[in-house]
């Protein structure tokens, strides 16, 4: 069909499927590894137990008719191989039915553990991620011309993540508004990297620049987007040059890769084909029914966009949401609020009797700051999810109450899946018999204190955010404090 398909996107969708598929493949690695210990069986927030109550029709999910720590284990790898084969271009070399139902496939699966994984599986990135991997089955495969609807419909997508967050910014913190929210920002982000601790100690003014060069790149650099070429792929490489600065300076999961991917989608042809000289097929444009159900799409987008765009100029706007359980057409924000300083949560244990002279010994998280010495990792595009809900636990308590004391009662118990998502267990023999959780304030060294000490951090002690707990004898389960006693009973 004239003007429907333009063969001159095949590279970029090229470029895009396949890192697509490379994030699709970490989320799955992610869940494989992880969503025993967080929302298994007896994990820290139990599957069977949230969709019993909440349902199909809340949570959609595969898990609300079956659901065993093993069937998961196999739908996480399952995604896992399906996500490598499209990286290696299985989806372009079947026919175009087949390719759609792979990557409906992939969406299907990761939107189950999705609306399973409750709070750990809340991150903008995972909204992301399924939005754009159910559009991404209407693109076509090798023999079919890319669809124009479906490659603005990504570029839409673009735009209300990057404009979502940037408005955001400017609505709700004075500090992106003066400029000095990258003053704090490296220092305070929920998973400073292993340059973190260097750009933090960039001069003032670059700070400044950064805010206005994020606003810019928000704000403004976005809508170009929308425009015909050669105004689409200048802003489209200066939102990836800002998420290539984003994934140097910070642990953002695979946020700044998958952006990186979307903003391909509006790279010019000719100047790919030029850097990337790649045989590429002859597609010819696709059959009706495709063509129909493109178009379907297309209209059911155009409708799903009001409510995103209608909270983007609200005064109240929402910084993160989903308005429908299949995470479509979804409104985008991040960093509303830059904290001025750093909180960060110790977890220790003791076999001793809880006083001045018990021997305390700490759990050290993967990525997450705790011991000084320690230099901040590089993680991303990986997902460690318990170390960034660590992060909103120290600032909020409220918001890890429904998780926290299980956290605390598995250390109790030494319960092997948790400890697999730290780094180092003090207690290798056996749990300990108490646990207790001390909050801190954390900050980078200065210049002067990183040769002086060979730290990265310093830290000042702000009291205790979980007394001493230890196990009832009887139940083993969580109890309030005796009378008369220092330490509570979980």
């Amino acid at each position: 069909m004239f003007g429907f398909y333009d063969s001159g996107y095949l590279l970029a969708r090229l470029i895009f499927e396949r890192l697509l598929g490379l994030v699709y493949l970490i989320a799955f690695l992610s869940t494989f590894t992880q969503f025993r210990a967080l929302c298994g069986e007896r994990g820290l927030l139990p599957t069977p137990r949230y969709l019993r109550f909440a349902g199909f029709r809340a949570a959609p999910s595969v898990f609300c008719f079956h659901y065993s720590d093993r069937f998961a284990r196999g739908l996480a790898a399952l995604g896992a191989v399906g996500s490598a084969g499209v990286v290696l271009g299985v989806a372009d070399v079947v026919p175009l039915p087949v390719a759609m139902m792979v990557w409906m496939a992939l969406w299907a699966l990761y939107l189950s553990f999705v609306n399973a994984g409750q709070a750990f599986y809340g991150f903008v990135w995972e909204m992301l991620l399924l939005e754009a991997g159910f559009l991404t089955a209407f693109l076509g495969n090798a023999a079919t011309a890319p669809p124009i609807a479906v490659v603005l419909l990504m570029r839409w997508l673009l735009v209300r993540l990057e404009v979502g967050a940037g408005l955001i910014k400017l609505r709700n913190d004075p500090a992106w508004r003066d400029f000095t929210a990258l003053c704090y920002h490296h220092e305070t982000q929920p998973l400073p990297n292993r340059f973190s601790w260097y750009f933090h100690h960039l001069p003032s003014p670059i700070h400044r620049l950064e805010a206005l060069g994020n606003h810019v790149a928000q704000l403004i650099v976005p809508f170009g987007l929308l425009f015909p070429q050669p105004i689409a792929t200048v802003s489209a490489a200066i939102i990836i040059a800002t998420q290539l600065w984003l994934m140097v300076s910070g642990n953002f999961a695979w946020l700044n890769l998958l952006t990186i991917a979307l903003a391909t989608l509006a790279l010019d042809g000719r100047l790919l084909a030029a850097a990337l000289p790649v045989r590429l097929p002859h597609p010819v444009p696709g059959p009706g029914w495709f063509t129909i159900m493109v178009t379907i799409l297309t209209l059911v987008m155009v409708v799903l966009s009001w409510a995103p765009v209608r909270n983007m100029a609200s005064r109240h706007q929402m910084m993160n949401a989903a308005f429908n359980r299949l995470y479509l057409g979804n409104t985008y924000g991040l960093f509303g609020r830059i904290t001025r300083h750093r909180f960060e949560l110790v977890i220790e244990g003791t076999d001793d009797e809880p006083g001045p002279e018990a021997t305390w010994r700490a759990y050290e998280f993967k990525a997450k700051p705790g011991t000084v010495s320690r230099r901040p990792r590089q993680v991303a595009p990986y997902h460690l999810r318990l170390d960034w809900l660590m992060w909103f636990a120290a600032i909020s308590p409220r918001r890890a109450q429904a998780w926290f004391v299980a956290l605390v009662v598995k250390l109790l118990r030494g319960d092997a899946p948790t400890l697999r998502l730290l780094a180092s267990n003090p207690f290798p023999g056996r749990p300990p018999k108490y646990v207790r959780a001390l909050l801190y304030v954390y900050r980078f060294t200065t210049r002067d204190e990183r040769r002086g000490t060979g730290a990265w951090w310093t830290r000042r002690y702000l009291g205790e955010y979980l007394p001493p707990a230890r196990l009832s004898p009887t139940t083993g389960a969580p109890s309030e404090p005796t009378d008369g006693e220092d330490s509570s009973t979980a």
